[in-house]
């Protein structure tokens, strides 16, 4: 540990690992931007399997996950989200602004998130979201394992979509 992580507290020690998935030095290999880096709308349309989802309808889940987490964080409560809005579809007339513009819905949840969670203390981190374990909602669990579910969440699809590049 360095001397800058040993004086951090927990929850600045979470904020550095949604980072460092999604734009920064992932432990497991590439970040979450550094894989979306150079696709275009045409790629990221592309259903490479055709019972797979493209790239783009990652990252729409990807972002509809980050923002669910946020809002769970700043209302403290679990807030469900629906099958449509996990896994929304890629919108019709996708063209190059559009996907830019999904690109950058997913930086600004990121962001909004980051901001939510500098907000909370260490003894936040112990709180449970929801009641009984829910692993469709991912309620059932402390804020502590909610968040770092989401690093892994992010690096999950990462992965997929680092796959699913190499083949558009």
């Amino acid at each position: 540990m360095t001397t800058s992580q040993a004086s951090m507290n927990e929850t600045s020690r979470i904020v550095d690992q949604l980072q460092r998935a999604f734009d920064g030095d992932a432990w497991s290999g590439p970040s979450l931007l550094t894989t979306l880096q150079g696709l275009n709308a045409t790629q990221a349309a592309t259903r490479v399997l055709p019972t797979a989802h493209s790239i783009w309808e990652i990252v729409l889940h990807l972002t509809a996950w980050i923002e669910t987490v946020q809002q769970r964080t700043q209302q403290n409560k679990l807030i469900e989200i629906s099958a449509a809005a996990d896994w929304p579809p890629i919108p019709s007339g996708a063209d190059e602004a559009a996907w830019q513009q999904a690109l950058a819905d997913l930086r600004q949840a990121h962001t909004h998130l980051i901001d939510a969670v500098n907000q909370l203390t260490d003894p936040d981190l112990d709180r449970q979201l929801g009641g009984p374990r829910d692993h469709e909602q991912g309620g059932g669990v402390s804020y502590y394992i909610m968040l770092h579910g989401l690093v892994q969440h992010n690096l999950y699809h990462a992965g997929q979509i680092a796959l699913l590049h190499k083949s558009v």
